[in-house]
């Protein structure tokens, strides 16, 4: 059985290395990977004959991979697949299934037989694969026999200059122990060959190393035992590995190179989270003695598997917290400098994690060793490096809010005399805020940064011990020049937000009564804080320290008035305004709302109805706590309460003129505080009102500027009122839907819209039981809508065609017509609405049945008729056939499509403009939406139909065209369209086919770039043969020679990356190395003085120091430039589904649930071009030299001299170009040497009397 299978292998091996063989259809892909993970991807070609049967038709998807190599050339690849094939033929000769023990087998038997070691690797590389298929039964039954296979290739192998086939059994090794179960590690066997694969994890080999140490991490931690129900806290292997670590470090002692140290370190970083508690403290005592050795490597690869051991989140059976607290403390040790940047980075990050850890296993064990890290971290806030300062600050906010902040709820009221654990959040706190003293003030934007998480996370129980701080933040930011007002207010907005504002104003008054000599203010500035911050407070505390305050600067204000003190009474007037700007933030989520809010209603109703000034902040206010502090039913229905008392006002307020009641905004905000108010109204209330306000419309004496107010505050009542009400108020506003007066008739339709649209069951049954009524009334109105209510009238139509039955087609059979016309409305919004409600009646045509194909092939009928109209009526219908056909193309025959091209092609013959653009909006439609195939068959008869367009519609429609002309070539081809156009368009497509190759040629270089800039460096080039490409090469022999030199420079630099220095004593101290901190001299960077690197600016410089200047690239032409999506956007705008004007201008919407700044609604901004353009354009730079006379720059007095600078060319780096640059510049000092020289005589001439 050997030696048959052994021939086999070698003899097609043979053939394939002679070339004998060959693949079908053989290509010099890229050789690939041998590796495991190797993921290029490489298509698996399937032969038709049968050069490798056992290969290209192998069963089995383990050897999937292997079918990648089938075209290699690599020698190695060729092997694999020769031993495959053959070991694929034996099996079938023996009747196998070709399953992964069938080839365990087999395998195994042909390991022992070959000789080679490129067969010996390829053999072991096709194990590596199977194994782990195999059944573990069979690994663990076979364990004996395939173990001293392996270990005798592997002590064969050791010594072998190829490492292939021993990085292969290594991991076969790995493979196989993994597989055993716990019982197996008993047998001293089975740790004998393990600790064969663990001794290679400091082999010399990077590939063999590290295949062992991936064989031994998945040893320990992927073991089929230790993840079933019995499975041990830890591997059996672990302590022993352990040991070995050990002794391999202990054994490599101080070491100038360290290798086999930082070889152990990088095991362990992966294996400590394994090992069982005595092992992790042994390894970590290790690890903290090689540290002393100040190697740097070696003491940042110890901090890496520290780190790792923290981030791993190991139980405690692995690493108590008594263990992790002993780290930390002996960590301390090891505090690099603050101006070594990375070790410190480092430390902080690994303290971080160990504080973390520790907090998960015992809180208060952590909380007890924190305040000493606080302190440390606190000192890296002087380090000279800002990424140590930014990297402390994170570390300090991490641990508040992922150690302290989920236990402070446990906690009471801290005092500075509180015992544990309160007592270490005040060291905690001390040491943060100690960083406001002067020598931190190089960092007091992290520190201010730190006191604002500080504060957010324990100022709700830490605010006795907190008030110090806050009157020092208060103070620093009242200090002249100060730079962190920003920060400042941020860190005083976290306490109001944790603490509320009464805290905040016990610790630091406001300062101000109305009762002052001077007009300073100092503490002002926490008014626009407080308003920013405040949320869930004591609306009762608003009540009783602001509003007599704002009373009393309000009574100041007028004091002023009246004396004529004109400044002083703005002062207090905008003071007391600020005052009431904070009752919104008291509105959100207050807590004491239900006791509360009956105590201010009054003052609030007062203030609306009598302080104009003070309306929109008061509704604002209103519409917070209805929508942010109501949270409760109770807490609704105490608001709701007072809506008898609001409502009116709120109503009074509204209907008054402008001149009384205030600008558009203010009444804007108004009727939006009444559409909140009537979501917590009572319904019986609302009808009420509803009745009274139908009283007042049919009032003889109501003005119009009243009756329209209060059909505004109909609309926004009407939702909210049950059926009998909905219907006396149908009965009052239907004469208004025929009125002459076209607002009467707008808001009227917006009123039925509303009841219409609204998802209250009472309007929904009202709908219902008048559906009939509607319907008439709306038919009847037809005549008489006026071009400002069709929006709403045709979103009523909507609403109502929705819930319309079959028998109610006759019904839309009458509207057909009015929403074609609608399609051309002056209003966008009357336009979007008869393009929505034409979608809406065709989904109602086809609920009607009985197929989608009838239905749509009757609607369409009835919108063909218009085409038989006027001219505006035929460009409308042909605007709503685009409309339909984008929205309906999968319900349409294909007869009916044709049928509708051909119509819009003859519609192209005509004469009017409106109707020739529609026309080409629906060509353009059907190309981007119909299949080429059914296309190809009309494209002639469209071609003809534009090409006979007349010479006006060609120049009208030039761009229309040309648009349209691209999409025809990109879909059938320039010679197709060119064939079918007469001569005269011609010239036209020839330009379009020069703009499209431009277009591609720079999509390609930009996606070279791309990919140029991905890569890690271009191929050298080959030097070239002829003589001219001899000389060129041979400027560039100087560059080369710099780039070499460079090289070295990066290599010695790299070198010296393992290099540590010594830092000396200060000034004339001597270094001391029994001191203790001696380990913080040892430096990773090199100490010394950082110079600048002088003036920043916004280029890029090159290594050589030249300015890396990048031009800007020329805009294409928006046809050229124009992809799929804004072809698309084309077509949405055409059928109605986008507004020019969306495209021109975008506008940032601000979400409904945020509310506007009292007074703040949006305002036009210019922007754009036409009417929108900007006027107040900035001037160009240096145009105040120029002359208004004459040409050049003039002299201004007490201005600097205009200069002509010589601008940046790079041509001018150019070697051969550099002569005659230099040549143009030869005369220029010269001639204004003469020049002066001229003007100098001439003064003196004139000076001479």
């Amino acid at each position: 059985e050997k030696s048959n299978l052994t021939v086999d292998a070698v003899k097609l091996h043979n053939e394939l290395q002679s070339g004998s063989l060959r693949l079908e259809r053989p290509s010099d892909s890229a050789q690939l990977r041998m590796e495991e993970d190797s993921a290029g991807e490489a298509a698996t070609e399937r032969s038709s004959g049968t050069f490798l049967s056992g290969l290209s038709d192998c069963t089995n998807v383990t050897f999937s991979k292997v079918q990648r190599f089938w075209e290699s050339n690599s020698a190695t690849h060729k092997e694999i697949c020769a031993v495959l094939a053959a070991v694929t033929e034996v099996i079938r000769s023996r009747g196998g299934k070709e399953s992964e023990t069938e080839y365990f087998a087999a395998l195994m038997t042909t390991l022992e037989a070959v000789e080679s070691p490129e067969s010996l690797a390829a053999v072991a590389y096709l194990l590596n694969l199977v194994l782990k298929r195999v059944p573990s039964p069979v690994l663990i039954k076979k364990f004996s026999d395939a173990s001293k296979a392996f270990m005798g290739i592997v002590s064969s192998q050791a010594c072998s200059s190829s490492t292939s086939a021993l990085r292969w059994v290594l991991s076969c090794l790995a493979t196989l122990l993994r597989k055993q179960d716990l019982a197996a590690w008993s047998y001293p066997i089975t740790l004998q060959v393990y600790h064969g694969l663990l001794s290679f994890c400091v082999h010399t080999k990077p590939k063999v190393r590290k295949a062992a140490q991936y064989g031994v991490c998945s040893v320990l931690r992927g073991s089929e035992f230790m993840f079933g129900d019995a499975a041990p806290e830890h591997h059996p292997a672990a302590p022993s590995t352990a040991k070995f670590c050990v002794q391999e470090i202990e054994k490599a002692g101080g070491t100038k190179e360290a290798t086999t140290t930082l070889h152990i370190l990088a095991l362990l970083r992966d294996l400590l989270p394994c090992f069982p508690a005595a092992v992790v403290k042994t390894c970590c005592e290790t690890l903290l003695r090689v540290m002393t050795l100040s190697h740097v490597l070696v003491t940042a690869c110890a901090m890496q598997a520290f780190h790792s051991l923290f981030s791993a989140q190991a139980s405690v059976a692995c690493l108590p917290a008594e263990l992790n607290a002993q780290i930390i403390t002996a960590l301390y040790d090891y505090v690099p400098s603050t101006s070594d940047l990375q070790p410190l980075l480092t430390w902080l990050s690994t303290m971080e994690r160990a504080h973390i850890n520790l907090g998960r296993l015992q809180k208060d064990l952590c909380w007890a060793h924190l305040p000493r890290l606080f302190s440390a971290t606190m000192n890296c806030f002087l380090s000279p490096h800002s990424q140590v300062v930014a990297a402390a600050a994170q570390t300090l906010e991490t641990l508040l809010s992922e150690c302290v902040a989920p236990h402070m709820d446990d906690l009471g009221t801290v005092s500075a005399s509180a015992p544990a654990p309160a007592a270490y959040l005040c060291k905690m706190f001390r040491s943060v805020e100690e960083g406001l003293t002067y020598r931190f003030h190089a960092a007091w934007d992290e520190v201010l940064r730190v006191l604002e998480v500080f504060f957010e996370t324990c100022g709700k129980q830490c605010h006795p011990i907190m008030r110090k701080c806050l009157r020092s933040l208060c103070d620093l930011r009242l200090s002249p020049h100060f730079p962190y007002t920003a920060e400042v207010d941020q860190a005083v907005g976290a306490a109001v937000s944790a603490m509320g504002p009464e805290v905040l104003l016990e610790a630091v008054p406001l300062e101000i009564d109305g009762k002052e000599e001077t007009l300073d203010f100092p503490r002002s500035w926490l008014l626009p804080v407080l308003r920013d911050y405040v949320q869930g407070a004591r609306l009762s505390f608003f009540t009783s320290y602001f509003l007599p305050l704002a009373a009393a600067l309000k009574s100041r204000a007028l004091e002023f008035t009246e004396a004529g003190k004109s400044v002083e009474a703005k002062i207090y007037d905008t003071l007391q305004w600020q005052v009431w700007t904070l009752l919104p933030g008291f509105c959100t989520h207050p807590t004491d709302l239900l006791g509360a809010f009956k105590g201010l209603a009054r003052t609030l109703g007062m203030a609306i109805s009598e302080r104009p000034d003070l309306r929109p902040t008061v509704c604002q206010a209103l519409r917070t706590l209805i929508h942010k502090g109501c949270e409760t039913d109770a807490e609704r229905a105490e608001v709701g309460r007072f809506a008898k008392n609001f409502l009116p006002i709120l109503f009074n307020v509204y209907s008054q003129p402008e001149e009384d009641g205030g600008s558009s905004a203010q009444r804007r905000s108004v009727l939006d505080t009444v559409r909140a108010y009537l979501t917590i109204t009572d319904p019986q209330m609302v009808c009420g009102f509803l009745q009274k306000a139908s009283e007042k419309l049919t009032s003889p004496e109501s003005s119009e500027f009243t009756r329209l107010s209060i059909l505004d505050l109909v609309v926004a009542m009407a939702p909210y009122a049950d059926e009998q009400s909905l219907g006396s108020l149908y009965h009052t506003i239907q004469p208004s839907l025929q009125s002459k007066e076209r607002s009467m008739q707008k808001k009227a339709y917006r009123v039925l819209e509303e009841v219409c649209a609204a998802p209250h069951a009472p309007c929904q049954a009202f709908v219902r039981s008048h559906l009939q009524d509607l319907q008439a009334a709306l038919l009847d109105s037809l005549k008489s809508a006026a071009s400002p209510a069709k929006r709403p009238r045709l979103k009523c139509l909507c609403h109502i065609v929705k819930q319309l039955s079959a028998e109610h087609e006759p019904f839309i059979t009458a509207l057909v017509p009015e929403v074609i016309l609608c399609t051309k409305e002056v209003s966008v919004g009357a336009r979007k609405n008869a393009f929505v409600l034409l979608v809406e009646m065709g989904h109602a045509f086809i609920r009607f049945g009985p197929t989608p194909q009838e239905a749509m092939q009757r609607f369409l009928l009835l919108v063909y008729a218009g085409l038989t109209g006027s001219v505006t009526m035929i460009s409308c219908t042909v605007l709503a056939l685009t409309r339909l056909f984008f929205e309906f193309k999968d319900h349409l025959e294909l007869s009916v499509v044709e049928q509708l091209l051909q119509n819009v092609c003859l519609l192209l013959a005509s004469r009017t403009r409106d109707v020739v653009k529609a026309a080409l909006g629906f060509l353009k439609v059907t190309l981007l939406l119909v299949d080429t195939k059914v296309l190809a068959k009309h494209v002639q008869a469209m071609l003809e139909a534009v090409g006979n367009l007349s010479d006006d519609m060609r120049r009208h429609f030039r761009m229309k065209l040309r648009n349209l002309f691209t999409k025809f070539i990109r879909k059938f081809g320039f010679e197709l369209v060119k064939g079918l156009l007469p001569a005269e368009y011609h010239k036209v497509l020839v330009n379009i086919r020069k703009a499209e190759a431009r277009s591609r040629k720079q999509r390609a270089l930009r996606q070279a770039a791309a990919d140029t800039d991905e890569e890690e460096a271009p191929p050298a080039q080959p030097r070239g043969d002829s003589m001219e490409e001899i000389l060129a090469d041979s400027e560039d022999e100087e560059e080369e020679e710099e780039e070499r030199q460079r090289s070295k420079e990066w290599r010695k630099q790299a070198r010296q990356k393992g290099q540590a220095w010594l830092k000396e004593g200060e000034e004339d101290e001597p270094l001391n190395f029994l001191d203790p901190n001696v380990s913080q001299r040892v430096l990773a960077t090199e100490p010394g003085p950082k110079w600048s690197r002088g003036v920043s600016h916004d280029f890029q410089v090159s290594e050589d120091g030249r300015l890396i200047i990048h031009e800007e690239e020329e805009e294409m032409d928006d046809d050229e430039a124009k992809g799929a999506d804004e072809e698309m956007a084309d077509v949405l705008q055409d059928v109605g589904l986008r507004s020019k004007k969306s495209q021109k201008r975008r506008f940032r919407e601000e979400p409904d649930d945020e509310e506007h700044e009292a007074g703040t609604y949006p305002q036009y901004r210019a922007g754009g071009s036409g009417i929108h353009r900007q006027l107040d354009k900035e001037p160009a730079f240096g145009a105040e030299y120029r002359s208004k006379k004459g040409k050049g720059d003039v002299k201004k007095k007490g201005q600097l001299d205009p200069y002509a600078y010589i601008p940046l060319n790079r041509a001018r780096l150019n070697r051969r170009k550099r002569a005659k640059m230099q040549g143009q510049f030869k005369g220029l000092m010269k001639g204004a040497q003469r020049g002066a020289k001229a003007g100098r005589r001439n003064r003196q001439k004139a000076q001479r009397p």
